[in-house]
C-alpha cells in the first residue's frame, strides 16, 4: 500500500517536472510515460513510465529429496509428514504481487505493424504462501519447521524481494488499433524481507520476521502476452531454490498485468 502511495505522488508531481525540462508526458492504457522532446530522430528512443503492477496466484514446484540429512534436519515433524504435502498451499489465497514504480524504456523496433522495445527498472517482487498445514517456522539456534499443537485460520510465509527486471517486448498490430503483446526476461532479486503471519484463536494474531533459512537472491524468468489496452497476462519461474539449504523449492506465478508497457 505504502509503495502505491509513493507511485501515485510521483505521478502527481511529474507534470511539473516535465515542463521545466522540456519533456512530454503522457498518460493512457500504458501507463504513465515521459519522452524527451529532442530532434524527431531521436525523440521516442527512450521512455520513462511510471507504474506496472502484477497481481496473481502463486505456487511451489517441489524438488526436495526429503531423504537427505539436511531436510530431515529442517523438518522436526512426524516421518510420515516429511514429504513435499507438509508444504501443500492454499492455491487462490496465495497471492503473487510485483510492483515497478519506475521503468526505463529503449524502443528498439518500431514499424507500423511491429514493435521491439527493452526495458529495465526497479521494484518490488512479493510472495505470499498460504499452508493448509498448521506447520511453525521456528528461531531455533538452527532454524527449523515444526508441525504446532493450534488449528490456524491464517497460516503463511511472506517474502519480499528487491528486484531488477529485464524484459524484451513485442507488439504485432492485429486490426487497426488492436496489438499482440508478448515478451520474454529475467529478473534478478535480493531478499528484503521476510515473514510469517499466523492467526488462531488460542493465540491471536501473531507475525515472526527471520530468515527462516531463505536464500539472500533470486532469479526468475518471465514472460507475459495480452492484448494492448484490454488484458495482458504474466507469468514467473523462479530458477533458484528459495531456501540456502534443506529444502529445494521454487515458487511460480501467473496472473494479471495492469499499466503494462
Amino acid at each position: 500500500m505504502k509503495n502505491l502511495i509513493i507511485i501515485a505522488l510521483l505521478s502527481l508531481s511529474l507534470p511539473a517536472m516535465a515542463q521545466e525540462k522540456g519533456d512530454q508526458l503522457s498518460i493512457g492504457s500504458g501507463g504513465i510515460k515521459i519522452t524527451h522532446k529532442s530532434d524527431s530522430s531521436k525523440s521516442k528512443t527512450f521512455e520513462l513510465q511510471l507504474g506496472m503492477l502484477d497481481v496473481g496466484i502463486n505456487s511451489l514446484q517441489d524438488k526436495t529429496d526429503y531423504n537427505s540429512p539436511a531436510a530431515q534436519n529442517f523438518l522436526q515433524v512426524g516421518q510420515d509428514s516429511k514429504n513435499s504435502n507438509l508444504f501443500a498451499l492454499r492455491d487462490m489465497k496465495s497471492v503473487n504481487v510485483n510492483i515497478y514504480p519506475v521503468m526505463v524504456k529503449f524502443n528498439a523496433l518500431k514499424t507500423r505493424n511491429q514493435k521491439i522495445s527493452i526495458s529495465s527498472g526497479l521494484g518490488l517482487q512479493v510472495y505470499n504462501f498460504r499452508f493448509n498445514k498448521p506447520i511453525s517456522f521456528v528461531n531455533n539456534t538452527e532454524p527449523a519447521v515444526i508441525m504446532d499443537a493450534v488449528s490456524f485460520s491464517k497460516n503463511k510465509l511472506a517474502i519480499t524481494y528487491l528486484t531488477v527486471p529485464l524484459m524484451v517486448t513485442a507488439k504485432t498490430r492485429l486490426v487497426d488499433k488492436t496489438w499482440l503483446v508478448y515478451g520474454a526476461g529475467i529478473s534478478a532479486g535480493y531478499r528484503i524481507s521476510s515473514w510469517t503471519k499466523q492467526i488462531s484463536d488460542e493465540r491471536g494474531k501473531q507475525k515472526n520476521r527471520d530468515q527462516f533459512n531463505l536464500s539472500d537472491f533470486n532469479v526468475c524468468v518471465n514472460g507475459e502476452i495480452g492484448l494492448e489496452g484490454y488484458l495482458r497476462l504474466y507469468a514467473s519461474y523462479q530458477l533458484t531454490n528459495m531456501y540456502d539449504n534443506s529444502l529445494d523449492q521454487h515458487p511460480f506465478s501467473i496472473g494479471v498485468r495492469f499499466l503494462g508497457l
